[in-house]
């Protein structure tokens, strides 16, 4: 599938109908105008020197940007890989690139080459603007594919004497903006394309109406902005209130949490369950003051395990959301809210979306049943993958999305997650949720983070295996204990019959945990 054939070909219905952006740089340049943010603080770069940036130098300097951008040759429909961490130069290269009409495809930094050169060849970008965080000898053309590079340094350097660009390259709604690749949990990548009208929808039906962000709040986004999380929580939302983000560029410790809320005076913090435990176990839960000016947390990813979400609350004074979103549908399609909030699930479908639960052939449940696998339908959910029409035809069926998630529906309307369809495990002919095993696990208090896996024994039978990191060094008999555990409270085919300790378990940049890594054994 070609982007343009990725394009949706009917309008979604969408309040991005109603006060359609058009190009989505110009659309916020004039918003900003119109609303009188121009002298507001838009951004907050917390790296190479703490340096605030109002709404209006954030549109000035993208109108410059685009004119660099434009001598380098892009125009209306090239790709621009943008292989950037969060910062002011990430920001305005985006800007300037939708304000060319052109396609922004955004990737993580720090991905290995051949990561980078199978993004860069599969969305046959015509520009890649890179960075100097690659090791000297990186950015080459090996690395991304014998295109042509723009350093962010020598972008930035340039920016600020060029003439800006006046106008904008004239696109509707529907017009593709940028392309994200999913995270690659399961297998390779897919590109996912996004429109211009998309980002306003994010705002309205949940940055607006859900998280109730105003031009007063303070976010602070740990997933980064080239991520589909990342990108609404940082990027979006505080360009459409007229709020304002601190920009990390790289994750931050939790000690540099603290001095960021308390410097900054975060209002909204949105983050995954990883990060926040790391919050948590760093300092207990007790309520500290650095975080006084927090009224909400955001987590998404994964589902927070149980008990995580109520020491968060008691460490931050302030509720914590839990929601679930997709690459494909561009941010969160269900969610908890101020007005709802139902710990322990992920909330309701967000306004605007319609969700079900369907069975492995895709039929839709009847009401009331056990459990099944999350299929939604949305104003942003994609109309396909980037050269992927095989898999488009598998996950997206009259308009529905096929999440591969694992969920089910409580009698008040929420839905609580239970994993991805492709986490559950064969032991002994028999198929065993992992989580329902971990969930157990995590209890003990030597648990830090525990994965749970089918290995294939020396007689090549099939069993479980738990993966832990513990709270500090494994004392002796841990394992044992961890098993007998497992076996009190579960079926004895639910039970690990061994338990490996490790440092760490392999995830991806946004947090989440890489199973078919962890059933390697190795990684």
């Amino acid at each position: 599938m070609t982007l343009h054939q990725a394009t949706r070909t009917t309008a979604p219905p969408t309040p991005a109908d109603a006060d359609a952006p058009g190009n989505l740089a110009a659309h916020l340049a004039a918003l900003a105008e119109r609303r009188g943010w121009r002298d507001r603080a838009a951004f907050h770069q917390s790296h190479q020197g703490h340096r605030s940036w109002t709404h209006g130098e954030v549109h000035e300097l993208a109108a410059r940007t685009a004119t660099v951008l434009a001598g380098y040759g892009v125009r209306a429909g090239d790709r621009v890989l943008l292989a950037l961490p969060d910062g002011i130069t990430w920001v305005t290269a985006f800007l300037a690139i939708a304000r060319l009409g052109a396609v922004a495809v955004l990737v993580n930094p720090e991905l290995p080459p051949a990561d980078h050169a199978f993004m860069t060849e599969d969305a046959e970008a015509v520009l890649c603007v890179t960075g100097p965080w690659l090791e000297e000898g990186e950015a080459d053309e090996k690395r991304f594919a014998g295109r042509p590079l723009l350093g962010a340094d020598q972008l930035s350097a340039l920016a600020p004497t060029a003439e800006p660009a006046t106008t904008a390259h004239p696109v509707d709604a529907h017009t593709p903006l940028y392309v994200q690749y999913t995270s690659g949990t399961t297998g390779r990548p897919k590109g996912v394309v996004h429109t211009h009208g998309d980002p306003k929808t994010y705002h309205d039906l949940i940055g607006r109406r859900l998280l109730r962000i105003t031009e007063d709040d303070v976010t602070l986004s740990v997933s980064k902005m080239f991520f589909a999380y990342g990108f609404g929580n940082a990027f979006v939302f505080p360009l459409f209130s007229g709020s304002s983000a601190v920009l990390v560029d790289r994750r931050p410790t939790p000690a540099a949490v603290d001095e960021l809320v308390a410097r900054h005076r975060v209002t909204l913090i949105y983050s995954v369950p990883s990060a926040y435990a790391s919050l948590v176990s760093d300092r207990g839960s007790g309520h500290q003051a650095c975080f006084a000016s927090v009224r909400a947390a955001v987590s998404a990813g994964e589902g927070l395990p149980e008990g995580l979400g109520q020491q968060i609350e008691e460490l931050l004074g302030a509720p914590v959301l839990e929601q679930i979103g997709s690459t494909e549908a561009g941010h969160a399609f269900c969610a908890n809210s101020f007005d709802h909030n139902h710990p322990g699930t992920v909330g309701r479908p967000v306004p605007g979306f319609e969700v079900e639960l369907r069975d492995r052939a895709g039929v839709r449940l009847p009401e009331g049943s056990a459990e099944g696998e999350l299929w939604v339908r949305g104003p942003t959910v994609t109309s396909g993958y980037l050269n992927r029409p095989e898999e488009t035809a598998r996950s997206l069926v009259g308009g529905w999305l096929a999440t591969r998630d694992r969920a089910v529906r409580e009698p008040d309307g929420t839905y609580r997650h239970l994993g991805r369809a492709d986490d559950m495990e064969m032991v002994g002919g028999i198929t065993v949720s992992p989580l329902e095993v971990e969930a157990v696990l995590r209890t003990h208090p030597a648990v830090r983070e525990v994965a749970v896996a089918a290995l294939t024994d020396e007689r090549g039978f099939s069993r479980l295996r738990a993966f832990v990191v513990p709270v500090g060094p494994a004392r002796a008999g841990l394992e044992t204990e961890l098993i007998e555990l497992a076996r009190a409270r579960l079926a004895a085919f639910k039970a690990p019959r061994s338990v490996s300790f490790v440092p760490s378990l392999p995830r991806t940049s946004t947090g989440k945990l890489r199973r078919h890594l962890v059933r390697q054994g190795a990684w």
